[in-house]
């Protein structure tokens, strides 16, 4: 492929312990490593046809892709498993509907579709768990936890009533759903983002408003905090937790990556109103705002996550790189910037 021409990144992805991102690109997909920054395998187009989801197994050798877009060579109503030590296809799920997206964790392939999600056992004996129908879904918006503990092993979706957050048991073998889901109320319009820190004890949930960023308790199902990214609607590309849960990063279309503290809320910064005793209906002045930010190129989508715990690393669809180091008290200054679309593969690993 020639570096002179640079690709156009079609999506973003963090694999499952945020260490590395796999991108799909007009030329393929390509897997980065984060810190440090390189590229550690590309899978070119004239091989696998161009993939519209891919999603790749914590550290491991197993990718799952979903053909599509201008040039595919596979159906996008197909999960492929593929085996990058030997470049061979070792599974493959075919559904009725085009794959929105994939979810994997250590023992289960979920696969989300525009009005059902499957549940499969994996990568051994692999086999269907659970089917479910779910709310119009064109975004293919789920969470699975990573989480080895029983009573944390779910998914997080958008419940069927709007605005609302379902979780979904997956400790069950059930082929299918028999009880009433647990639901949590979470938004007045449509879910547009979804994350799960680290140990699955917290969910953050923002809307198509993308004004307000709700994190609650998984297990008791109570509202933790509000942090309020802004007052004017914006389309959230991504929400994250930082490894030890102390703080969250958002990434919009309006190009600033938005840091709150969770543990400590007393770090967030208040309106300057709210120490006058003023307010508002709906608790506007009262907010939780950013203890920091930091802006990327004008309007260029990116996805955010804590390369440390005071350090935030930004990948832009544009094929730019910043890593950003925030403090307590709010200052943030940019640590590097790279283009990572002109790297070359690294064997290294």
């Amino acid at each position: 492929m020639n570096r002179n021409s640079r690709e156009k990144v079609f999506k973003i992805k963090l694999n499952q312990d945020h260490g590395c991102f796999i991108c799909c690109t007009e030329e393929g997909v390509r897997i980065f490593n984060i810190e440090p920054l390189a590229e550690k395998c590309h899978l070119d187009i004239s091989s696998y046809g161009s993939i519209t989801h891919a999603e790749m197994l914590f550290r491991t050798n197993l990718l799952a892709i979903v053909g599509g877009g201008l040039r595919p060579r596979f159906s996008e109503n197909v999960i492929l498993i593929l085996d990058d030590s030997t470049k061979q296809f070792v599974l493959q799920y075919t559904f009725q509907m085009p794959v929105l997206g994939v979810q994997l964790r250590k023992d289960k392939l979920v696969a989300i579709l525009q009005k059902e999600i499957h549940v499969f056992s994996f990568p051994n004996d692999s086999k269907k768990l659970i089917t479910m129908e779910t709310r119009d879904n064109p975004k293919g918006i789920c969470e699975v936890s990573q989480s080895v503990a029983v009573d944390k092993q779910f998914l997080v979706l958008p419940g069927h009533k709007i605005g609302s957050l379902q979780f979904v048991d997956l400790s069950t073998s059930e082929t299918s759903m028999s009880k009433a889901p647990i639901t949590v109320s979470a938004h007045q319009s449509e879910i547009s983002c979804i994350a799960l820190n680290q140990d699955a004890s917290m969910v953050a949930s923002a809307s198509e408003k993308g004004t307000l960023i709700r994190v609650w308790d998984t297990l008791k199902k109570v509202l933790l905090a509000e942090l309020r990214r802004g007052s004017d609607t914006a389309n959230l590309y991504c929400i994250n937790f930082s490894r030890d849960s102390e703080f969250l990063c958002c990434a919009s279309d309006k190009g600033t990556v938005h840091v709150f503290a969770v543990r400590d809320l007393q770090l967030n910064k208040r309106s300057a109103l709210s120490k006058i005793g003023l307010n508002t209906a709906g608790g506007y002045i009262d907010s939780q705002w950013a203890l920091a930010t930091f802006t990327v190129p004008p309007e260029s989508a990116c996805v955010c996550t804590f390369v440390s715990k005071n350090t935030v690393a930004a990948i832009c669809m544009d094929g730019t790189y910043h890593k950003y180091v925030f403090s307590a008290s709010g200052n943030c200054n940019r640590e590097s910037f790279d283009i990572y679309l002109d790297l070359c593969e690294d064997d290294d690993f």
